[in-house]
């Protein structure tokens, strides 16, 4: 497979980025890691008239720290993410998530904001941006703007930024006194993508639980927040009786679409087990640390 002809661009300043990203919007693509850009470009998925490379934009690099957030530049790799101790302290599902992102080489490479720009629904970073109420920081030469990740996708591989934008960063809040996560997910191989997965959050005090968040991925077209099953949940305490009436509320609002290898009803029934697995961990385990 080759990739098709294309005009190529290694701009130095973020304001270089989106002058051309505004001169040339959907005939332009951006290049951070490449993870998944090159592949489609070499199966002519993608025919962009120019190539943007962002290595050279030292702006858009690092993770920063702030007494309420974790910013994610948009050149950070899953790596970065994963091997940092920060990241691990303030926002834990993250360093849960991120051993489970394909192989190690690709997570050299990869970028967290790229993934959350493609959309892919079998991946893991979109559903944690969900489920910790994360914030898309989009610019384009007209300004900044911020995009809830509830906001943030509207289909398949479809989001909300224009095409004279660009993700420059994310913001995930810190983690706060009493808040648990949990990450499960089930692939058919280490590192291949998840047939379902989930990513969730509650607060958790003497087996009360509320602030529910349960975002899963490869159950449907994007990302997606089970809203029903969390009110179920929300405000409750912790019993088998509220187990099943969250399951039922799940099984009635999940839009599921069913895969190669696994049905609908497959995927379903493998919801609910995850569902029931995250819900003894965020009980049963230590309330974090603020």
């Amino acid at each position: 497979m080759k990739a098709p002809a294309f005009s190529y661009a290694r701009p130095r300043q973020l304001a270089e980025v989106l002058a051309l990203l505004d001169r040339h919007r959907d005939e332009a693509r951006l290049l951070a890691g490449g993870q998944t850009l090159l592949a489609t470009l070499n199966m002519r998925l993608s025919e962009p008239a120019l190539l943007i490379d962002l290595q050279g934009v030292t702006e858009l690099r690092g993770l920063q720290l702030s007494s309420t957030v974790l910013r994610i530049g948009a050149m950070v790799t899953h790596s970065e993410i994963e091997a940092s101790a920060e990241v691990a302290r303030h926002t834990p599902l993250l360093a849960m998530a991120a051993p489970h992102i394909a192989h190690r080489a690709i997570r050299n490479l990869g970028t967290f904001c790229g993934s959350i720009a493609y959309g892919d629904p079998a991946a893991e970073w979109p559903a944690c941006l969900l489920a910790l109420d994360g914030v898309v920081v989009a610019r384009s030469v007209a300004g900044e703007r911020r995009i809830a990740a509830k906001d943030f996708y509207t289909g398949l591989y479809t989001t909300t930024l224009q095409p004279n934008e660009m993700i420059v960063a994310c913001e995930i809040p810190l983690a706060n006194a009493g808040q648990r996560v949990a990450f499960d997910e089930l692939s058919r191989r280490h590192g291949d993508y998840a047939v379902v997965g989930l990513a969730a959050s509650a607060r958790v005090q003497d087996g009360l639980l509320s602030q529910v968040r349960l975002a899963w991925l490869g159950t449907g077209s994007m990302p997606q927040r089970a809203q029903a099953a969390e009110q179920a949940l929300e405000g409750q305490f912790f019993s088998e009786a509220v187990t099943a009436l969250a399951l039922q509320a799940l099984r009635r609002e999940l839009q599921i679409e069913g895969d190669l290898t696994h049905s609908p009803a497959a995927k379903q029934h493998l919801a609910g087990v995850m569902l029931k697995r995250a819900l003894h961990a965020l009980t049963q385990q230590s309330t974090l640390q603020a």
